[in-house]
């Protein structure tokens, strides 16, 4: 990353708010754009990621294995086994995220995340590849989260490629590995950033610090499943999971520590308390907390032209809530929330604002949907 960016993203920690939950919680409802949902296509296998290809085609991730193609009336244009090396499939875990490169049109480049090895010892990975004809070529591993964990649930798996074309995944705590959110030492329950060919970059915020992961970004997370960067501010935002409550909005800055699990809004499944602290010193709180947990799974920043009224918002889909968030943030501060669809009581695994203006969006299940939502 460039210094100028870097400065960005740290100096972007002094606007990180100091709100309570309470705050939090009493934020003014919004009154209703008019809109109406289509259903693009139907059939998906558990859905969990959304790109737009450059023709208009659509290319969506199932958690189970398979990378879909899809065209732009939604009909079905080929779908493959993504043959990862060592994928493993299981509760959480497979194919997760698809992200094309910055020099897609080009290259035809992309980076797919997913779980890897086995039951007893797995983790999150990334690979690089090409989309040739449109045949999955060329797959490469360029990173293997560390160390592996059991068990098979929080590989985080989102992904952004910031201007200097660096890339951050997110990843999780494993679950039952909370306290290493806070080692230093390894990936568990932190964001990391990464060259294209998954080396780490000269300007990361530990690169050569004894007895620190080099690839660390930021730390002190439970299971990161939504990244946003926003190209006007230069401001990379993350969501996520809390365990009973404490889901989180974040404003992620280089270097800094978000608390999991010594500060949060949240409660143990049990009800027994994970800490005593919902704020501590020399972590940064939340920009928002949802309690009860809605579980965000996918987000979305909105710049389109057909919602004029909605730009800048940032939109989250849902699983255990159900529904779809707008939260709509002024000088930095999120200051009302809408929920959508909540109708649909369905889980809503991933958002995406299209290059039409349009938000798309993929349910999550056995017969998922992509759907479209326009204005009236």
């Amino acid at each position: 990353m460039n210094t100028s960016i870097v400065k960005k993203l740290r100096a972007l920690q002094k606007l990180t708010l100091s709100l309570t939950c309470g705050a939090l919680l009493s934020l003014p409802l919004v009154a209703e754009t008019s809109w109406r949902l289509d259903t693009v296509a139907s059939d998906l296998d558990f859905a969990w990621s959304l790109a737009f290809m450059p023709d208009g085609r659509f290319l969506v991730t199932e958690r189970t294995g398979q990378l879909v193609i899809l065209n732009a009336d939604g009909s079905e244009a080929k779908r493959q086994a993504a043959a990862l090396p060592d994928m493993f499939v299981a509760a959480q875990g497979g194919l997760l995220d698809v992200l094309l490169a910055a020099d897609f049109d080009s290259s035809g480049r992309l980076f797919l995340s997913y779980s890897c090895g086995n039951l007893n010892a797995n983790s999150t990975c990334l690979a690089s590849a090409q989309l040739v004809n449109d045949e999955l070529t060329a797959i490469r591993p360029i990173f293997r989260a560390q160390p592996e964990r059991r068990g098979a649930a929080h590989y985080g798996g989102r992904m952004v490629q910031l201007p200097d074309e660096t890339l951050v995944l997110t990843l999780g705590d494993g679950f039952d590995y909370r306290e290493q959110a806070q080692n230093k030492a390894h990936h568990l329950g932190k964001t990391v950033r990464l060259t294209v060919d998954g080396a780490v970059p000269a300007d990361n915020p530990f690169v050569h610090q004894a007895g620190i992961a080099g690839e660390v970004f930021t730390l002190g997370h439970r299971n990161v499943q939504g990244i946003v960067y926003d190209p006007q501010t230069g401001q990379l935002f993350s969501h996520e999971h809390g365990p009973k409550g404490g889901d989180e909005l974040n404003l992620l800055s280089a270097g800094q520590n978000y608390g999991w699990p010594v500060a949060t809004y949240g409660v143990d499944y049990t009800g027994a308390r994970v800490s005593p602290y919902q704020r501590f010193v020399g972590m940064q709180d939340p920009l928002y907390v949802w309690t009860p947990s809605i579980a965000p799974a996918g987000m979305t920043l909105y710049q389109g032209a057909l919602f004029p009224e909605w730009q800048g918002n940032i939109f989250v889909s849902a699983l255990a809530g159900k529904a779809l968030h707008r939260l709509q943030l002024t000088a930095g501060k999120v200051t009302a929330e809408q929920v959508l669809l909540a109708d649909l009581a369905t889980r809503l695994r991933d958002v995406r604002t299209g290059p039409d203006g349009a938000i798309y969006l993929l349910t999550d299940g056995a017969k998922g949907q992509l759907l479209r939502l326009l204005p009236n």
